[in-house]
């Protein structure tokens, strides 16, 4: 029997994952744009591509498990497979693991850190 670690599987290339999250990357600033944001006030507050990519590992790693919220411990191991599985990734997940004060509206830490 899998573990709910060993359901994170590779869908696709990275290169074909940082395709795609580039260009939801580029929609997302696209339609921050349209709404007439400054993009010096909004574009420090994006996610990298390989941030994303992370982000979009971890959903299909929750959504395998039944979209439950993963408690820290899980969370942490589910990152730490994301960065076993795509080596060049490691560094975007050790950042959003990272002791670093987080300054991004976006990132889980920040959210939690405010409630």
């Amino acid at each position: 029997m899998a573990t709910h670690d060993e359901t994170l599987r590779r869908r696709a290339s990275l290169e074909l994952l940082r395709a795609e999250a580039s260009d939801e990357l580029s929609v997302l600033v696209h339609e921050r744009l349209r709404a007439g944001e400054d993009p010096w006030e909004f574009m420090e507050d994006l996610p990298t591509v390989d941030e994303l990519v992370v982000f979009i590992l971890r959903a299909e790693n929750i959504a395998a498990d039944g979209g439950s919220r993963p408690n820290a411990a899980r969370h942490y191991r589910v990152l730490r497979q994301i960065a076993l599985e795509y080596p060049p990734l490691t560094k975007a997940v050790w950042r959003l693991i990272g002791d670093e004060s987080p300054h991004r509206r976006w990132d889980a830490a920040v959210r939690a850190d405010a409630s």
